[in-house]
């Protein structure tokens, strides 16, 4: 398939700091046309970024300027100037489904469809897009015993049918609507595709029915798999680490470093006296042999094929940190135009406690000590370990939910950190106050997760033009 040069156009929906919007930018092959999000701050991100215009809902539909960041609810955006949009993308918060049709016929209760969720199906039927990209948390899957994913499902692939329902609760929208085949539908973990987290999230890409030819079904479906659950890749069995992507280096260049700083957790287990301590002493500490690649394979469970698939593995992620363009630029001391790798202080009750959490551990390592903290959740004072993917990136939260670096001597991670996490270019510049910065990156999807869902959209774009 010879690829030709047109650049496709995009319109994102819920799109924050423009995380996806920024993946499929970076393939040179998309140019967004529309971004939405209802806070200001992270359109002032976007629009630094992107170099686009913000624009109050009120104003674009009185006088839609395209491309433009419309600032406002979505579900007073009028959607009818997208009628030249090759691929619709969006994340629509739908923790306000209910009962839907997966019980209907057992209870007698109406369907009903979590209200942004039917704004982002009224933006395919204005748009009419050749592909959709749909993202959302895991546990939709099971929301509602899983009836709310079924209805997502059934809407997408009978849209026609299904959308009469959809517009009775909103009021707006055509007379039809164009159905959609699912080419891939699936929990994709970003770090099997060169993320340094663990983050997880739902991918739906639907395809236009009356575009698709009878050979095109599969050949979508797999191009779809191998991309986004990197099948041609090694990185789902050797994941790149929080050092690596804080360091600017591949593990084996790091053995030094990561000696240096595992040394200084030596005998921690001795001041914190605690069951879990001393079960980390004999589990962990006592297992480590203090080279990093050795520590590497131990601590993520791998078992190499053999020597050659270790220095393939290694290799590879040195291409992705070449590619993301953090090889060779530490961040440790670097500064940034909008001071997001500040170090943020700290009380000292928290940067003693941290002290006594090595690598991997939570608070429960210090439960019932002087450094003890009330905390029910995995997540509450848990310090990142060096040889492994990050953490989930938090938007929200206090006490002891932002994140700890894996240094003895560092706590929090600034924003500049967990924007390499979700794998953000180091030239894209915040907007907003610490808080907001630490949201907007936490809501985004992974720069890098955008990119690959670029290469399907791409793929598919073009072999529709063939």
């Amino acid at each position: 398939m010879k690829k030709s040069d047109q650049v496709f156009k995009i319109a994102t929906l819920f799109s924050g700091a423009g995380g996806l919007d920024s993946g499929f930018a970076k393939t040179g092959r998309f140019q967004s046309e529309m971004g939405n999000d209802i806070l200001q701050s992270p359109a002032e991100t976007y629009s630094k970024n992107h170099n686009v215009k913000i624009q109050s809902v009120a104003n674009f539909n009185e006088d839609p300027q395209l491309p433009c960041y419309i600032v406002g609810d979505v579900t007073d955006v009028n959607f009818m100037p997208l009628n030249n949009i090759d691929c619709v993308i969006g994340g629509p918060p739908c923790q306000d489904f209910s009962q839907a049709r997966g019980s209907r016929e057992n209870l007698g209760i109406a369907k009903t469809r979590g209200n942004l969720y039917s704004h982002f199906v009224r933006a395919l039927t204005r748009a009419e897009p050749k592909v959709f990209v749909f993202e959302n948390v895991p546990g939709l899957v099971s929301s509602n015993g899983g009836a709310a994913y079924e209805t997502i499902q059934d809407d997408f692939q009978n849209l026609n049918a299904r959308w009469s329902e959809i517009k009775q609760d909103i009021k707006k929208g055509p007379k039809d609507a164009k159905n959609y085949f699912l080419i891939f539908n699936d929990i994709v973990n970003s770090s099997d595709i060169g993320v340094a987290q663990k983050r997880k999230r739902l991918i739906i890409v639907g395809v236009r029915k009356d575009l698709l030819r009878p050979s095109d079904e599969n050949q979508f479906m797999q191009k779809a798999k191998e991309i986004l659950k990197g099948e041609k890749s090694l990185l789902s069995k050797y994941p790149i680490t929080a050092m690596e992507v804080f360091e600017g280096k591949t593990v084996p260049e790091l053995a030094k470093k990561y000696s240096e700083l595992m040394e200084e957790y030596r005998g921690v287990e001795k001041d914190v006296k605690t069951d879990e301590a001393l079960k980390w002493k004999s589990n962990v500490w006592d297992k480590l042999t203090f080279d990093a690649v050795e520590d590497y394979i131990l601590s993520n469970d791998i078992k190499p094929k053999d020597d050659d698939e270790i220095e393939v593995a290694f290799e590879e992620h040195k291409h992705i940190l070449e590619e993301l363009g953090y090889y060779g630029k530490p961040l440790n001391g670097a500064k940034f135009d909008d001071d997001s790798n500040l170090i943020p202080k700290e009380s000292d009750a928290v940067t003693d406690r941290m002290r006594h959490i090595p690598p991997n551990m939570n608070h429960l390592f210090v439960s019932g000590t002087k450094w003890n903290v009330k905390g029910t959740m995995s997540n509450i004072y848990r310090r990142s370990h060096p040889l492994k993917s990050g953490y989930t990136v938090m938007a929200y939260g206090g006490g002891g939910t932002w994140s700890y670096h894996y240094e003895k001597e560092r706590s929090m991670l600034t924003n500049r950190e967990r924007a390499r996490l979700q794998t953000f270019p180091d030239d894209y510049m915040f907007e907003g106050n610490r808080s907001q910065v630490r949201a907007q990156i936490g809501e985004a999807v992974p720069v890098r997760l955008g990119t690959k869902l670029a290469e399907v959209t791409e793929f598919v774009l073009e072999s529709m033009n063939n």
